[in-house]
């Protein structure tokens, strides 16, 4: 079976939305925990609680707009018109939960934090669906993935530039070169074990800049970028004689696809721990190795995730996406278990060991949705629908539930053992900076270890899926053969 292989104007355009979508997630993880704990005076324990029970929302608005979006035909598609109302919600809910004021509680950022969600929801599925019915086949998947991350990857430099910028300004560097050059500096200064010996920047101090600044790159971005996929990029029109099911078989038939239910199993594990590490990663950095250039830190970060890309698509197609994100998680895992052995002023090796994590990030983003477009394929077989809506709805809502509870269980861990967002080392208890090590380096080997036992037997390889394919294509010259032959008997 031959399948037709993808325009780059196709792959990028379709792509450009994880632009905006990263800047969106690298500040949720890292700097707004810090901003509404250390900042505005919100006990970082009840900051955790607060983002657990906001997710609790997508176990309504996941299914719901994932079938919404598999059923919902309109004049410009199915996938389409999502593009034009979720950009609004998500930009309304940036703007207040990223610029609060003074004094706000926890019902303004239980509320802004819900809102913000429900956006996210309504542009990350539908645009995650479009891009696996883009093409049928298991590496031209894989390419729609790859070309996505690359642009999340440049929208995550975009989200470090700015509290790097906003760090290098404050320690007195105003012009743009002052700012390269300081920037240059501290690169070059951390690989040789000195930082100039410049303190911390004051803690709450730069998060509400940090953010201000976020919120007004993302407010400009995401729809210039929304309006890109919209005008650039085809949907797919509909399977000829395509079945519909009801809500509830469909539920049920997902409950039997076995391939589906590993990679949300392992999606579960491996986002829980990414999420139980990310959530503190700022006091680490900060606190623990005392890195001052945390937003310089990020940029080189994502500066390698963004040239592994092409070295994990080639992975993939050597080994297997399955076995390529084994190699990921092996590599984070080692890296992690490195980190505990650091000590404040140990930024040469923290940053070699950030890089080499760095070079992972792309693999462990985009290997497991090109690994679930395939599992749809297994759908298609038995169900005879399209409905992949529904299944980037149960990944998007497990990625989310498991972000959710990994950063509340960190957070309050780590808040409630004793460790002070604001003081730092000095204003903590032995035992909260004790538990903020381990649960920045130990946590992800635990539930990454448990994720590689579900990877290392997965079923659905590229030998297999390419069975699948010819099974779905007989299918379909079965059924072109029938519609021609109705027509010519009428």
């Amino acid at each position: 079976m031959t399948t037709e292989v993808l325009s780059k104007k196709t792959l990028y355009a379709h792509g450009t939305l994880g632009m905006p979508l990263a800047v969106i997630g690298y500040p949720l993880s890292i700097w707004i925990p810090a901003h509404y704990s250390g900042g505005l005076g919100i006990s970082l324990a009840t900051v955790g609680t607060i983002l657990m029970l906001a997710r609790l929302t997508d176990v309504v608005t996941d299914p719901l707009i994932g079938e919404l979006s598999d059923r919902w035909r309109t004049p410009i598609g199915r996938r389409r018109p999502w593009l034009l109302i979720g950009p609004p919600v998500m930009m309304i809910g940036v703007y207040n939960l990223f610029m609060p004021s003074e004094g706000v509680g926890t019902i303004y950022f239980l509320f802004w934090l819900t809102v913000f969600f429900v956006g996210s929801t309504m542009i990350t599925l539908p645009h995650r669906a479009w891009g696996a019915e883009l093409s049928p086949d298991y590496h031209q998947r894989s390419r729609v993935t790859a070309t996505r991350e690359f642009y999340v990857l440049a929208g995550l430099m975009i989200a470090a530039s700015v509290p790097m910028i906003i760090e290098i300004q404050a320690d007195g560097g105003n012009s743009v070169g002052q700012v390269f050059t300081t920037l240059w500096q501290d690169a070059i200064g951390a690989l040789a074990g000195d930082f100039r010996d410049k303190e911390v920047v004051a803690r709450a101090t730069l998060t509400g800049p940090v953010l201000t600044g976020l919120a007004w790159a993302i407010i400009a971005v995401l729809p210039f970028c929304a309006a890109i996929v919209l005008i650039f990029v085809k949907e797919p029109p509909p399977i000829a004689g395509e079945k519909r099911q009801s809500i509830r078989e469909g539920f049920r038939l997902v409950a039997k696809n076995g391939p589906m239910l590993r990679v949300l199993a392992i999606v579960l594990l491996v986002h829980f721990g990414e999420s139980f590490r990310n959530a503190v990663s700022l006091f680490f950095i900060r606190d623990i190795v005392g890195v001052p250039t945390i937003g310089a830190a990020y940029f080189f970060y994502f500066i390698a995730g963004f040239a592994a890309i092409p070295f994990w698509l080639w992975l993939g197609r050597k080994i297997g996406k399955h076995r390529a994100f084994m190699c990921t998680l092996i590599t984070v895992a080692a890296v992690s278990g490195a980190n505990l052995f650091l000590d404040y002023g140990d930024y040469s090796v923290f940053f070699l060991l950030f890089i080499v994590k760095g070079f992972c990030f792309g693999g462990l983003q985009f290997l497991p949705i090109a690994m679930l477009a395939d599992v749809v394929d297994v759908d298609s077989a038995r169900s005879g629908s399209q409905r992949a809506g529904t299944y980037f709805a149960f990944l998007g809502f497990s990625e989310k539930i498991a972000i959710a509870f990994g950063t509340g269980v960190s957070l309050n861990i780590v808040g409630l053992l004793g460790f002070d967002p604001s003081g730092g080392v000095a204003a903590s208890t032995d035992v909260g900076v004790w538990a903020l090590r381990l649960v920045y380096c130990m946590g992800p080997i635990v539930f990454y270890g448990l994720a590689l036992k579900l990877i290392w037997n997965y079923p659905l390889t590229p030998a297999r899926h390419k069975r699948l394919q010819e099974r779905l294509a007989r299918r379909a010259q079965r059924l072109a053969a029938q519609r021609a032959q109705s027509s010519g008997a009428g």
